[in-house]
């Protein structure tokens, strides 16, 4: 006669415990970011120079300076990425916390004006690096930093509504700008860290400089979470703001090892922290 079995007989698969997940994942995080702690310069502002050293030449004649100490990151790259927070910013501001739509076309048209004239300011600027060769007008720190947070504002328009999309399982098909109104909100933004930059205020100068470079590490941060989504094929699976610390930590993580990886590779080539000296 047959053994019968029940329910109760069959194997049951095993399960991976919910908490393993975080734990891995905040357990790496410590470990790359403790790592890259340990081994850069001292002090806020070397934490920061630590990350422009990652992905800015930092050239002294093109940067500006808290007193008589050189920013984080030069004054185009500085723009760029105080550009990024003040457009983020903006977008949260405007309750556009879950829209992955691009901007409307009109804007968009605008936006990418932004980065040809950047492109077109930066060619220019790179000429002057090599006497002899024309150029269409004298570069200076001023339209380096005017270009660079134009740029900024328009990759938070195009980055975060692509970040949106990929995490966020319901997200909102509306454009992250729709309205004019809302570009000149945006640019308003830009032109206010621009004044401030401007404005030669050591009590204004260091946060933004500490800023500029939290900006970088949140620009790779959300490039980097988007990837991981996509690669591991988990994207459009968050449903609740707790369920996204994990991608976002993740690709912090990345994030950190990118810049720690570039640090070390610059560091070892011209065993220096300080920045390209013209």
């Amino acid at each position: 006669m047959a053994e019968v079995t029940t329910p109760l007989d069959q194997p049951t698969p095993q399960t991976r415990p919910a908490w393993l997940l975080p734990v891995l994942v905040a357990g790496i995080a410590v470990l790359v970011i403790g790592a890259w702690l340990l081994n850069t310069p001292e002090g806020l502002l070397g934490k920061a120079d630590a990350v422009g050293y990652a992905i800015c030449h930092r050239i002294d004649l093109r940067s500006f300076y808290l007193g008589d100490r050189q920013f984080p990151l030069c004054a185009r790259c500085t723009g760029i990425y105080l550009g990024v927070l003040a457009g983020l910013v903006t977008l949260i501001g405007l309750g556009r916390t879950r829209a992955g739509g691009l901007p409307s076309v009109r804007i968009l048209v605008v936006l990418l004006g932004f980065i040809a004239v950047m492109g077109v300011d930066g060619v220019n600027s790179y000429l002057t690096l090599f006497r002899g060769l024309p150029h269409l007008y004298e570069p200076n720190n001023t339209l380096r930093l005017i270009t660079g947070t134009l740029n900024g504002i328009t990759l938070a328009a195009l980055v975060y509504p692509v970040y949106n999309q990929t995490l966020w399982q319901s997200w909102e098909d509306r454009p992250v700008l729709g309205r004019w109104r809302e570009l000149a909100l945006i640019v308003g933004m830009g032109v206010i860290v621009i004044g401030l930059i401007l404005s030669d205020n050591p009590t204004v100068l260091y946060p933004l400089a500490l800023l500029s470079a939290v900006g970088v590490v949140i620009l790779l941060t959300l490039l980097d979470t988007v990837i991981v989504l996509l690669v591991v094929r988990r994207a459009n699976r968050v449903t609740h703001w707790t369920g996204a610390l994990v991608p976002l930590l993740t690709g912090l993580t990345l994030a950190m090892l990118q810049i720690g990886l570039v640090d070390l590779a610059r560091f070892a080539l011209f065993g220096t922290w300080d920045g390209l000296h013209l």
